[in-house]
């Protein structure tokens, strides 16, 4: 066990302690403002403050951690070897930064509440972000200064043995529309039809007719071969569906519809399925209580794991709408056309909340990848190579890869065509490691 000392223990102290300690390096740790408990601790220990007591594993603390709510900061971002960090220590710091600040910044998404431009869904934008002004977006740089922080203690306490965590696949299947052609009622057919008709698709009304006659499987039906793949995979897919209202932003099939529950039920028979809040569910807690109840009653059990759609999150209310309902997992927190760790981590992470200043039950699974960002590589092999070099990242850490396909990435629409190929690649690096 690792025992800190500190003059004074806060909450912001304890989630980022147990965050880089636990969670990623294994490490149980302890806090003490006992002087005399920390000098009879004759295990790992260290001191974090202004000043060190003695000769001890120290590391200075910039501040943050014993403030509270948002204030100016001074971020001087830095090279540190192979990686960039901020909040500078000193000399007599064990290592060169006060990365539990900086891991808290990030993890807390302490840029996210200060005053930023939004994108038309209303976002916050990779643009804004400091990862990506100083050019660390690329990397988990949390779990990198863990392994740092992690090598100057194992220099301080040589005959301590640490325990290391494994590499790990989080595989997300996105279903904002289960079916392109079928299933979407009489008024929507006849619509989109007018609507082909009009911008002379002709082809779109061919294949329209040929899968309601049942001449050609739906383009987005591609559940099958989903609930194939799960059957041989060690990892269990998680599984979004939306089922909230046709509007402007959302429209997927009618949860009025048997065949769409039917499905439903059928793909949580082998996945683990959770609910895709729908875009006016993110602003209105009625909808969203609305939509967990609808998908509690068809999967016959309590909803307990979410994402919203477009990718978006408005801190802190949408976390803390997801917590008023008993959802406890999340899988929102990345940007969905670039590559990258948005909260600086592969690590699943405590959402914490920086208005009410506590550590919350609310788990978030960052993603790294979502399939839209792959798009813009024109051939299969960059795709390969740029998702490749992704999970490179992450095996470094040995963290856990989340990454975000949808039902349709799985089609034979042209633009889509080497994703089938791409998903089975990602699924084959868990396998490598186990073998």
């Amino acid at each position: 066990m690792l025992l800190i000392y500190t003059s004074k223990i806060t909450p912001r102290l304890k989630f980022v302690f147990k965050q880089i300690c636990t969670r990623i390096l294994k490490i149980p740790v302890s806090f003490t403002s006992v002087i005399e408990a920390f000098i009879a601790h004759d295990s790992l220990k260290m001191s974090y403050g202004p000043q060190p007591l003695g000769s001890e594993f120290f590391v200075k603390s910039n501040g943050l951690l014993f403030e509270q709510g948002l204030s100016d900061l001074e971020l001087n971002v830095q090279d540190w070897e192979d990686t960039k960090c901020f909040f500078s220590c000193g000399e007599k710091s064990q290592i060169p930064f006060d990365i539990f600040s900086a891991a808290f910044y990030l993890l807390s998404r302490y840029e996210e509440y200060l005053p930023h431009l939004k994108d038309t869904y209303g976002r916050f934008t990779k643009e804004e972000s400091l990862a990506f002004k100083h050019q660390f977006l690329h990397q988990p740089v949390i779990d990198i200064w863990a392994y740092k922080f992690k090598d100057a203690l194992k220099n301080k306490f040589p005959n301590y043995e640490f325990e290391s965590r494994k590499f790990c696949l989080n595989p997300v299947i996105d279903v904002p529309v289960a079916y392109y052609f079928k299933n979407k009622g009489l008024l929507r057919t006849f619509g989109e039809t007018l609507s082909d008709l009009f911008s002379f698709r002709f082809k779109f009304i061919y294949n329209r007719f040929s899968v309601l006659f049942g001449f050609k499987k739906d383009p987005y039906d591609n559940f099958k071969w989903i609930i194939n793949r799960q059957k041989v995979s060690q990892t269990k897919f998680n599984v979004f569906f939306l089922i909230g209202d046709f509007t402007t932003y959302d429209k997927n099939n009618s949860i009025n519809k048997k065949q769409f529950v039917s499905l439903i039920k059928s793909v949580a028979d082998y996945c683990n399925v959770g609910i895709k809040a729908s875009y006016m569910a993110l602003d209105s807690m009625a909808i969203l209580k609305s939509e967990k109840r609808l998908m509690d009653g068809i999967v016959n059990t309590t909803t307990t794991t979410a994402r919203s759609s477009f990718s978006k999150v408005n801190l802190p209310s949408t976390y803390r709408n997801y917590i008023d309902l008993e959802i406890y997992s999340d899988y929102t927190m990345g940007y969905a056309d670039t590559i990258g760790f948005r909260a600086g981590t592969c690590t699943p992470f405590l959402f914490y909340d920086l208005d009410y200043e506590i550590q919350t039950p609310l788990m978030i699974y960052p993603y790294q990848i979502m399939d839209f960002a792959l798009l813009k590589y024109a051939s299969f092999l960059d795709k390969k190579e740029t998702l490749l070099k992704a999970i490179s990242e992450v095996q470094k850490v040995n963290g856990s890869f989340t990454f975000i396909f949808h039902n349709y990435a799985f089609s034979s629409i042209p633009r889509w065509a080497d994703f089938k190929s791409l998903f089975n690649i990602i699924l084959d690096t868990s396998n490598d490691i186990s073998n």
